[in-house]
């Protein structure tokens, strides 16, 4: 589940605040949505090795709501690996969009609050 919505979140991210990120990162947004519902989640290490401080907390964060939430909601998923192409297989499939997007929001929320502006300027004193 973590893996799925890392990359759509980021995806989601670079279109609303996209002073925070580069121009290279914000033009690999579709590519890298693909990798997150394919569930290959490579797509997200030059993010997370652009600016580590700030985005592996908040997905770490935004992973484990809606991991618990899963939990919690006695959602299952028969198969380990596929992203939405085994989304036919998950049990409580309402529960697990409803964890998925909490999780989601989490993860956009601390990203707009953790990640910083790319163009702030210095003001020296």
């Amino acid at each position: 589940m973590a893996v799925w919505y890392h990359l759509s979140v980021l995806h989601l991210q670079q279109h609303s605040l996209k002073n925070r990120f580069s121009k290279s990162e914000r033009q690999s947004g579709i590519t890298k949505l693909c990798y997150g519902l394919g569930i290959h989640h490579e797509g997200a290490i030059p993010f997370a090795a652009a600016d580590p401080l700030h985005v592996i907390p908040a997905t770490a964060v935004g992973a484990a709501v809606a991991g618990a939430l899963s939990m919690v909601f006695g959602c299952t998923l028969m198969a380990p690996h596929g992203g939405i192409f085994v989304f036919p297989v998950v049990g409580n499939w309402p529960m697990y969009l409803v964890a998925l997007a909490a999780g989601s929001v989490i993860t956009m929320f601390m990203l707009a609050l953790l990640k910083r502006n790319l163009h702030t300027k210095k003001i020296n004193i």
